[in-house]
């Protein structure tokens, strides 16, 4: 994961598409019962699905988005090789097979990773789906024109670094063999035990060449999965899927399809959307949202009426925010310094100051707390509820400030409650108890952004977040702490410009395991391992409280998502 590109457009998607656009909460692995207000609760085929949503889906093209898992309106039309597991809770972040008879055969070494095609699988118009169209669709991904999905491939594929896509090279890419219309392999230029994860991106979706219609394609993408697209208006503000008669459940257990018709409507405001759904009028009693929360005011409400708390779910998406620390910049080059910061913290005020316990929970590791990361309890600076401020002047007398210091924390002026002035100011709050004075730079999120991803500009102190690619260690700690991804002359993520070799090594190490429990258990200890160095502070991961209407039924919120899988909907 060393393209600053991937990085880019990942922060991009953690805060607006993977948080929330994987999908529309409903309820969580603790109370997935949810079953709306009507009598029968078991789901039957047919009705209309409506999803009511503040961003459109851009880009409809599987080479230009960036999901996790496939996305959630995406993974309706989009098959992959593999997909994300459908089921509530932990089971729901293991990947399995899709398109393929499983998740992929390795070599020895996690070099070479070979498919086979399940038999039957057709497109929309009833034509076969084969090897070859899967291997087309990847290369497509690589044009320039199509770019903004996940390219983890330029990066992993041997000889795939300055491919330019079928439009300006023919040959196609070498290092992805079809000897059969049914078997597909891919060469790598190094191991990669994680290949089954990537395996589940859009990228991966087969695009028959006689079909592509380039830039325009998004209008009309050709369906491998279990719905079509007959309306996309202004660039996926309004959106209508209906039946692919092709698809069959012979060859996708996954997904089951219940509604016969999903119509997608975006441009609303988050309110609007909550009220909507609350109010459950009309057709809005079978919507969902595939990208808007409730917040703080709007769950207080919901939680006081029990007809609409049956109607909110809880999910939680692989996710930290975080404080950061540039060790080039003084004082905190000197260690002490930082691990003070880290005994200060309040994160009872930052937990509030997030929308209070039901929104966030408090973090003490980068990991997020979840199995599939490889997730190790460790507090290594506890700062109890309400931080440590005894302890913070202790370490920085040591340092050399007997009577503290005063530092300025950066953050951006966006209102999304993880890098925003709420979160800087609960800091700043605790920060001053152990005689540490902070001085708040607010910036436009653009501004923000530009200064704190550039090597030349990043600040020594201040907010950031992470979200996962897929659920596992390696794509959460890679990007933030592999000092081979630091770049110097564009959009930086290894924040505390770490470049130790061991770290590294060991990031090598654990990409060549294709048992991913054992590998999970390498990225826990690592995540230990880096949190020694005090290069972050972590905070809280967040927690999704999503509202559905009342006629909706079959609820799954998985924790590779954090958010209700549309895929498995009924409105009957």
């Amino acid at each position: 994961m060393r393209q600053p590109s991937v990085i880019a457009r990942r922060v991009a998607v953690a805060s607006v598409s993977l948080a929330v656009a994987a999908g529309a909460a409903a309820c969580g692995p603790k109370d997935n019962d949810a079953k709306g207000s009507s009598g029968d609760s078991t789901p039957h085929k047919g009705g209309t699905l409506t999803v009511l949503n503040s961003n459109p889906q851009e880009d409809f093209d599987p080479a230009r988005l960036y999901t996790s898992g496939g996305g959630n309106v995406p993974s309706l039309v989009f098959r992959t090789l593999t997909t994300r597991n459908r089921e509530n809770g932990a089971a729901g972040a293991k990947v399995v097979p899709d398109l393929a008879t499983d998740t992929g055969r390795p070599n020895k070494d996690a070099t070479v990773w070979t498919y086979t095609l399940k038999k039957g699988l057709k497109y929309e118009d009833g034509t076969a789906i084969t090897s070859a169209d899967i291997k087309y669709g990847i290369e497509r991904s690589f044009a320039p024109e199509l770019s903004g999905g996940a390219p983890y491939l330029r990066d992993w594929l041997v000889g795939a670094a300055d491919y330019q896509g079928p439009y300006k090279d023919k040959k196609g890419l070498s290092a992805i063999e079809t000897p059969d219309s049914r078997t597909i392999v891919f060469h790598l230029d190094k191991p990669e035990g994680e290949f089954p994860y990537l395996a589940t991106q859009t990228q991966f979706t087969p695009v028959p060449q006689g079909k592509d219609t380039g830039t325009k394609y998004e209008q009309h993408p050709i369906s491998s999965g279990p719905y079509k697209v007959v309306s996309n208006q202004n660039d996926g503000e309004t959106l209508v899927l209906e039946r692919n008669k092709y698809w069959s459940t012979a060859t996708d257990s996954e997904r089951k399809a219940y509604p016969d018709k999903i119509d997608v409507k975006s441009g609303l405001d988050s309110s609007v959307i909550n009220q909507r759904l609350s109010s459950s009028q009309g057709a809005d009693a079978t919507a969902v949202t595939t990208d808007t929360n409730l917040g703080p005011a709007e769950l207080a409400k919901v939680t006081g009426d029990k007809e609409l708390a049956a109607r909110v779910g809880t999910g939680h998406f692989g996710y930290t925010n975080y404080i950061a620390f540039n060790p080039t910049v003084a004082p905190f080059d000197n260690v002490k310094v930082r691990q003070a910061i880290s005994y200060a913290v309040d994160r009872s005020s930052v937990v509030n100051a997030a929308g209070g316990s039901s929104l966030a929970e408090a973090a003490t590791t980068f990991l997020p707390n979840q199995k599939s990361f490889g997730y190790d309890p460790y507090d290594l600076f506890p700062a109890g509820a309400s931080g440590n401020a005894a302890k913070a002047k202790e370490l920085l007398k040591e340092a050399g400030y007997p009577k503290g210091i005063t530092v300025t924390l950066t953050h951006s002026n966006d209102k999304d409650f993880e890098t925003s002035p709420e979160i800087a100011t609960a800091i700043q709050d605790a920060l001053k108890k152990a005689g540490i004075t902070v001085k708040l730079q607010g910036l436009e999120i653009n501004d923000y952004k530009d200064k704190i991803h550039s090597v030349k500009t990043e600040p020594g102190f201040f907010l950031a977040h992470w979200g996962a690619d897929w659920p596992s260690g390696g794509p959460f700690l890679a990007p933030i702490f592999d000092g081979r991804q630091i770049v110097k002359d564009g959009a930086n993520f290894n924040t505390g410009l770490l470049n130790d070799k061991s770290v590294n090594a060991e990031i090598d190490a654990i990409n060549k395991l294709t048992n991913l429990d054992e590998a999970a258990k390498r990225w826990g200890a690592l995540d230990k391992k880096i949190g020694e160095q005090a290069l972050t502070v972590p905070l809280f991961h967040p927690v999704y409280k999503r509202l559905v209407g009342k006629d909706i039924k079959n609820v799954v919120i998985s924790d590779w998502t954090g958010v209700l899988d549309i895929s498995q909907v009924a409105v009957k």
